[in-house]
Formats: structure tokens, C-alpha cells, sequence
């Protein structure tokens, strides 16, 4: 997808409406507390600012569902960039009308505006033509660097875009460069890691993964489902019966398109859902009962771990087991050690989805990653293989 840049337009002089993501964590007094989200927009706003534009922030914060909620407005986060940038943030009452306007008019190059959360207005989420131009005529030009809303098609990166051309900032752009290019022009042997509750949650990626991969590793809830879909009693595990048929087609296609479909050949089993609970190690064809999976084996992890090997292109979406229980956290670290080591060795990883991403964190081997994407709902319809309203409203070069 080859898409204009903030480097392909002239910005000086310019005001700037940047469609960001600060949809970020907020305790009880209005304190943000996790600002990686905004830290990740600094790039595009230093560079705007560095190049004569007076930048005018816009974002959603919460699910306010088109009302005032005033624990849901971006003001911290006006105060949050004033310290990262080290210069005064000026704060908008509103995202449009008179005070948005008046504000947006005051604005000269160098200067910073973030407006007030957008989704107060039930028009964003509605794609509402006349609010999405009154948010075009706040600036000469829009630019979006909101990944992780891309699979929305809103007023503010889908609507804006049909009156003022609309351009990528570094953050989609650098999604662009690692996941577009993964998944049209992969570098082999490419690999995907799929893991997550259920199979229903990843029907998409897997089919569309299929056609593109070499290897496909399934962990986590879902590979139960794969695993019961082939005639073994799981015990209590989480499967869904519904969706043995489906499983069955998909590792049949995987088999028919010479793609290795590697499934856990031995599991930790627990006697309840719990972190203390009794747990041991049996093979897929051993588990009793009244136990159930929580988290692949030792010898799962050695066969995850040689498929990783000699990888030049790896996409994980989804934790190997319950990673939350550090008992059965153990195949998710094993994986991340294996995607970091397969890194170091030159291949390029992308990490995509909450759970991964905090899985992740855990191993504190995040900085091993070539690439952890912003987008959660985004990254996994875009592993699918959608169109992202978002994205495709963005001009071509």
C-alpha cells in the first residue's frame, strides 16, 4: 500500500490537523498511567513543528458513546504532551464548533492545539459528513497517525479525508512498512504464531495467513480445538465444539498449500482455572478428565522453538496459554525468546495485539522486536487481510 507522507507534503506555515491515538489508561484522578501511545505520536508532531507547522491534535479517549464524560477528557493529555515536548500545549473546550474554531485561529506555526475528545460527539463514530468537515476546516492539512483506529471508518480519519487530502504520519507509516510489506512481500521462510482463547476469535487471520506463510504455530485455548477437532479427549480445556469441522478444513487446507501446521504435542494440565492450582506435564493424548490445558509442554516449546529457527519473517498475535498464571506463562516466554533469538539472527518480527504485546513486556524482551504494533483490532483485521477504512482513505503517492 503505497501511501503519501507527511515527507511528501509541504507543511511551513501550515496548520496541521493530526488525527492521533492518545486513547491512553486514566486512574481515578485523571492521571494518565501509561503514555506510550502518546510517545508514539512524538515523531510525527516534533517533525511537524521542526518544519514551520502549528499542529492541532485530535482523539478519542474511552467510549463516552456520543456524550460529555468529563473523566473522558483528553485534557490530561494536554498536559502530558506539554511535559514530553517541553513547550505549552493549548487545550480546546471542544473538538468543533466556536471554541474549537476560535482556538484553531489563534494558532501560529510552532504551536500546539489538542482538541477535546472526539467521540463526545456521537457524529465521529457515525462518520456525520458536516461534522467531518467542520473538523477539515480547523486546517490546510490532515494528516493521520491513528493505526490502532484504522479499522473504524470515523469522521475523523475516514470522513475528513473526502475534504481535505489526508496523509500518513511516521507512526501508520511505520505500520505500513513492517505489516504491509510482511504480509505482500514477505522475505522467507515467513512464519506465523497464533495463539488466543479461541480459534472463533482467529478464523480470518488463520485462512488468510494460510495462503502466505510457511509455517503456522497454533498455541494458546484455540490449539485445544485443533487438537479435539482430531479425536482427543481435552478433558475440561476450553474448546469449541462448534467449530471442530472448521479446524479440521484449516489444517486440511494448511496440509494442501504445503504450509506446517505445528499443534502442541504435549500440554501443562491444571485441576482448576486458577494460579495455585495443582498442575502437571502429559502428552495431548493423556489428559484426564477433570484437568485441563492451560499452557503448551516442554517438548511443545522445543518444536516451537526449531520452527522459529532460520525464520526471516515472523508475525505473533496471541499468548501460547494462560500467561497471566506465571505456572502457565512458560511456552509464551519460551516463544518470545525463540522470536528475539530468530531476530538477532536477521529476521524481522511483528508483534500485534494486546495480549501478545503484555505478554510480551512480561519477558522484558519488547526491545528484541523489530516491530510491536499500536493497533489491536486494526493489526488483527489487517492480518485478515480486510480493507481498513482508515488506511485506504489515506492518499496514494
Amino acid at each position: 500500500m503505497s501511501k503519501k507522507t507527511i515527507e511528501d507534503i509541504d507543511v511551513k506555515g501550515k496548520k496541521v490537523f493530526v488525527r492521533a491515538d492518545f486513547n491512553v489508561p486514566l486512574d481515578e484522578n485523571q492521571n494518565i498511567t501509561n503514555d506510550k501511545r502518546v510517545r508514539a505520536t512524538l515523531p510525527t508532531i516534533q517533525y511537524l513543528l521542526d518544519h514551520g507547522a502549528a499542529v492541532i491534535l485530535a482523539s478519542h479517549l474511552g467510549r463516552p458513546k456520543g456524550k460529555v464524560v468529563p473523566e473522558m477528557s483528553t485534557r490530561p493529555v494536554a498536559k502530558c504532551l506539554s511535559d514530553l515536548l517541553k513547550k505549552p500545549v493549548a487545550f480546546a473546550e471542544d473538538c468543533v464548533g466556536p471554541k474549537a474554531k476560535e482556538a484553531a485561529d489563534k494558532l501560529k506555526p510552532g504551536e500546539v492545539l489538542l482538541l477535546e475528545n472526539l467521540r463526545f460527539h456521537a457524529e465521529e463514530e457515525k462518520n456525520d459528513p458536516a461534522f467531518a468537515k467542520q473538523l477539515a476546516d480547523l486546517a490546510d492539512v490532515v494528516v493521520d497517525d491513528a493505526f490502532g483506529c484504522a479499522h473504524r471508518g470515523h469522521a475523523s480519519n475516514e470522513g475528513i479525508t473526502k475534504y481535505k487530502e489526508t496523509v500518513a504520519g511516521f507512526l501508520i507509516g511505520k505500520e505500513l512498512d513492517f505489516i504491509g510489506k510482511a504480509l505482500e512481500a514477505p522475505e522467507r521462510p515467513f512464519v506465523a504464531i497464533l495463539g488466543g482463547a479461541k480459534v472463533s476469535d482467529k478464523i480470518n487471520v488463520i485462512d488468510n495467513m494460510i495462503a502466505k506463510v510457511n509455517t503456522i504455530i497454533i498455541g494458546g485455548g484455540m490449539a485445544n480445538t485443533f487438537l479435539a477437532a482430531q479425536g482427543l479427549n481435552l478433558g475440561k480445556s476450553l474448546v469449541e465444539a462448534d467449530k471442530y469441522d472448521l479446524a479440521r478444513q484449516l489444517f486440511a487446507k494448511a496440509h494442501a498449500n504445503n504450509v506446517r501446521m505445528v499443534l502442541p504435542v504435549d500440554v501443562v494440565v491444571a485441576d482448576d482455572f486458577k494460579a495455585d492450582a495443582n498442575h502437571k506435564v502429559v502428552k495431548v493424548d493423556r489428559i484426564e478428565k477433570d484437568w485441563q490445558a492451560l499452557d503448551a509442554g516442554p517438548e511443545t516449546e522445543k518444536l516451537y522453538a526449531e520452527a522459529l529457527k532460520g525464520a526471516k519473517t515472523i508475525v505473533w498475535n496471541g499468548p501460547m496459554g494462560v500467561f497471566e498464571f506465571d505456572a502457565f506463562a512458560h511456552a509464551t516466554e519460551a516463544v518470545a525468546k525463540a522470536v528475539a533469538e530468530a531476530t538477532e539472527a536477521g529476521a524481522i518480527s511483528i508483534v500485534g495485539g494486546g495480549d501478545s504485546i503484555a505478554a510480551l513486556k512480561k519477558t522484558g524482551l519488547s526491545d528484541k522486536i523489530s516491530h510491536i504494533s499500536t493497533g489491536g483490532g486494526a493489526t488483527l483485521e489487517y492480518l485478515e487481510g480486510k480493507v481498513l477504512p482508515g488506511l485506504a482513505a489515506i492518499a496514494d503517492k
